[in-house]
């Protein structure tokens, strides 16, 4: 079972990213606050639940959530500031969107750019720990694959209605034969021989 909470004074929200490691697309972050009777045996991080099963779980966190936002941040400005911080700047912006300001942030990885002099816990492998990180994992991640199924429709031929835009063989296989679009991450060593798959 999750933990609820991480202490039981301060406001808690749980933030996660989705898509950090991915060769296309924005990476995205969720921030969640729970109630303190919030429950859900299926609650999990994203990565441990099959793709309806976050669907089911997103309708549930968002109807009993007190408060959740997500928020992207998109390929020109990863390419700019690096994807850490990218990510950081994600849920710097899902925390803009909360319409309750927590007083303690529980941060799914190691490290974290502090939000407006807020508290902070970096936990590792948080969203498996503790329920509004799973939670932001969950929301993350389901707004991302909706995004890059968006993406698809206009971009077929990379596949990311299947593979989200991670570098797997088929979406490597896919750059070789059409080259780089304006979704991929140029920053990112797509392929060795990157120089020459630039449109």
């Amino acid at each position: 079972m999750l933990k609820a909470f991480h202490q039981d004074i301060l406001v808690e929200a749980g933030c996660d990213e989705a898509g950090r490691g991915c060769f296309a697309g924005p990476v995205f972050a969720a921030a969640v606050i729970l109630s303190r009777n919030f429950s859900h045996p299926g609650l999990n991080d994203s990565k441990q639940l099959t793709a309806a099963a976050r669907e089911e779980m997103r309708i549930y966190i968002e109807k009993n959530a007190i408060a959740y936002s997500v928020a992207m941040v998109e390929v020109q400005e990863i390419d700019t500031i690096n994807i850490l911080n990218a990510s950081f700047k994600a849920m710097h912006l899902a925390l803009d969107k909360l319409n309750i300001v927590p007083g303690l942030l529980l941060i799914d990885g190691n490290r974290f750019n502090t939000y407006k002099n807020l508290r902070h816990e970096c936990i590792i492998k948080g969203d498996g720990i503790y329920a509004s990180i799973a939670a932001a994992s969950v929301l993350a991640k389901t707004y991302r694959d909706a995004y890059m199924l968006r993406l698809h429709e206009q971009y077929p031929q990379y596949g990311w209605d299947a593979n989200k835009g991670y570098g797997t063989p088929a979406h490597r296989k896919a750059i070789m034969s059409y080259g780089l679009c304006e979704h991929h991450r140029k920053s990112f060593q797509c392929l060795p021989a990157q120089l020459n798959l630039f449109k």
